[in-house]
């Protein structure tokens, strides 16, 4: 599966790898060489989880698509 988000004039695709785990769920997005898991938090909106030792060093663009990913990915529960 692909999402498609636009940012700054262009449209992003990203691809998306759904990983299951008993009744749990998560979805595994590559977003500029950074891993970014998106998981439902307890209002069972989705939430990303970026390693530790990477978050310090995300730049402004990597944050805004990664928020724009998660943002797609709550929009289309609703469908």
């Amino acid at each position: 599966m692909s999402i498609d988000v636009e940012y700054r004039g262009s449209v992003f695709s990203f691809n998306v790898k759904l990983a299951t785990t008993g009744y749990a769920h998560n979805f595994h997005v590559l977003i500029n060489n950074i891993e970014v898991v998106y998981e439902p938090d307890e209002e069972r909106n989705y939430r990303a989880v970026v390693n530790a030792d990477i978050a310090p060093t995300l730049k402004g663009n990597d944050r805004d698509l990664i928020q724009l990913v998660c943002e797609k990915l709550d929009a289309l529960k609703h469908l």
